[in-house]
């Protein structure tokens, strides 16, 4: 049995059809099982981090997803999970690297927060560190539809995004599969596109053109804010950005080194989600 936390989300859904379709018995933990919409042959249990000592009886191996802002409760959480399984597989952040954990970053500072109680744990462990989610350009999405234009910062700057299904093909090997344990996967899409690269891509997509508007700093941090980002959390991001117009993202061949399949392009992401922008 695995227990997949964050169920609904993201990279949780595509987990739990892979596992099942894979014949893999999976317990899905979610908020709100009637809204999540989860398949039939999921054990869906209601609850979150806070109540998952109710849901790991039984299991052997967990995905772990962090929702919270700090890793306050970590400790207590990898201990709960230690009790039942014998591995976990965290998705954490590509802000781990280079020590960024220990500095004014902090997605980098929450995740390095969380690799280390897993790591001093005794568990199987393995950290997934995407470099960036091709979902999150789903926060284009409402301009796109009304008025056909991103406006945002940076767009000359370049990212190798990934998939949101290639994360979960990762996780589920790591989950199922021999050979994963103390390895830290650095995740990322094939190529690196700029910004107004993916607009462009996204409007090849739809059948429309998207174009791109560069705005202010102080723009685009009021968005991110209005759009329900913590203001230090907006800031993170912008100032992510600038570091990627200076020094690049980067591609690596994790995700076909792991499942034997190369991972998706931007453009098959825009292709499966193009009816999020129409």
């Amino acid at each position: 049995m695995i227990l997949v936390t964050g169920a609904s989300g993201n990279v949780g859904r595509p987990l739990v059809d892979l596992l099942l379709r894979d014949g893999v018995p999976v317990r899905a933990l979610t908020r709100d099982p009637a809204a999540a919409g989860l398949p039939a042959g999921a054990d869906v249990v209601a609850g979150d981090l806070a109540t998952i000592e109710a849901a790991l009886p039984g299991v052997e191996a967990v995905f772990l997803v962090w929702p919270m802002p700090t890793a306050d409760a970590a400790p207590a959480v990898v201990e709960a999970v230690a009790a039942h399984a014998r591995r976990v597989v965290l998705l954490s952040s590509a802000a781990v690297l280079d020590g960024v954990g220990t500095d004014d970053n902090v997605i980098g500072r929450l995740h390095a927060g969380l690799e280390a109680p897993i790591a001093a744990s005794g568990l199987e462990w393995t950290f997934l560190r995407p470099w960036g989610f091709a979902t999150n350009t789903l926060a284009w999405a409402e301009e796109i539809r009304a008025h056909g234009t991103v406006s945002d910062i940076h767009g000359r700057v370049a990212a190798s995004l990934i998939h949101e299904r290639d994360i979960a093909a990762v996780a589920a090997r790591a989950l199922t599969g021999d050979g994963h344990a103390g390895a830290a996967y650095e995740l990322t899409g094939p190529d690196l596109l700029t910004q107004v690269e993916q607009a462009r891509i996204i409007g090849e997509a739809i059948g429309r053109p998207v174009r791109w508007r560069e705005i202010s700093r102080a723009e685009a941090h009021t968005r991110k804010v209005a759009a329900g980002f913590p203001p230090e959390f907006a800031d993170v991001m912008l100032d992510g950005f600038a570091a990627l117009a200076e020094r690049p993202g980067r591609v690596t061949s994790a995700v076909e080194e792991v499942t034997g399949v190369p991972a998706r392009t931007f453009r098959q992401w825009a292709a499966d989600h193009a009816a999020d922008f129409r």
